[in-house]
């Protein structure tokens, strides 16, 4: 009898705690309140780059690129959402993205927008169109919540479930950990926590329409991850790929999802 009341008690609390994303219309596991995480990524990402060395924007033009695609990203995502009557859904967005110099393959949006490109990848991007898909992949991560539900799923399996405040108070130095992990913030993500691969996806759909509205052609995406593949050379995949679908089966969801994306494509000289 225990059993089963337990049971329908955590049946009942996973089922309040799903939410609808409102770019899928999915339902989704978020315990946590997007507003406290990103009150968290404000400060993990200020020591972050306190800790990090930052490249300057004013006299770098690989700085000054990441901050001119971010904002084009920016610019796109507010204006799909307008478009769509969510702009309130962007609420505590305060954007913000930082060219870090790091040889490490990677790059990560927190909570609210908090962006990072590391330099080790942008000799695999090659061009600004490829690191926009980048870019656009990782901040359809942060809308789509899909760091909450990592992060939900972990406090739920190592924590109890506990709330957020509670596990920050209790378990500082865990919380940190899964919220890391969560986001794939640091050189050395480790283990993601289960349906990443379909994460992955979902944002690599979004991310193409983000690249195409910011007037970069989508296309270049197909030759960004036929690159990172050979980045690899048969060994340990750049942390960007390691938790990322096969490439076989990403280019065939890539070229997919491209018609759509091209719908929204205006070269920038046309804007």
């Amino acid at each position: 009898m225990l059993k089963r009341i337990t049971s329908v008690f955590v049946l009942s609390f996973l089922l309040m705690a799903c939410s609808q994303n409102v770019l899928t219309g999915k339902q989704q596991l978020t315990l946590l309140p997007e507003s406290e995480l990103q009150k968290m990524a404000t400060g993990e990402y200020q020591k972050f780059l306190s800790t990090n060395k930052v490249v300057g924007s004013t006299y770098n033009r690989d700085a000054e690129m990441v901050i001119r695609v971010g904002q084009r990203i920016t610019k796109a995502v507010n204006s799909y959402y307008a478009e769509k009557g969510m702009t309130d859904k962007l609420e505590g967005f305060n954007w913000e993205y930082n060219l870090v110099d790091d040889k490490a393959v990677n790059a990560w949006c927190m909570p609210g927008g908090k962006i990072v490109v590391y330099t080790g990848i942008l000799p695999i991007s090659q061009n600004e169109a490829a690191l926009a898909a980048v870019m656009g992949h990782e901040v359809s991560h942060a809308l789509l919540q899909h760091g909450n539900q990592r992060m939900s799923q972990g406090i739920l399996q190592q924590l109890g479930g506990v709330a957020l405040s509670v596990a920050v108070a209790n378990k500082p130095a865990e919380t940190q950990n899964l919220f890391m992990t969560a986001y794939g913030v640091g050189s050395t993500v480790g283990v993601m926590l289960p349906f990443s691969r379909k994460h992955e996806l979902e944002a690599d759909h979004y991310g193409l329409i983000w690249t195409a509205m910011a007037g970069y052609n989508p296309q270049e995406a197909i030759g960004l991850w036929e690159r990172m593949e050979k980045a690899a050379n048969g060994q340990k995949p750049p942390e960007f790929l390691s938790t990322h679908p096969t490439e076989g089966r990403r280019i065939d969801q890539l070229q997919k999802f491209m018609p759509e994306a091209m719908q929204y494509y205006k070269p920038l000289g046309n804007n």
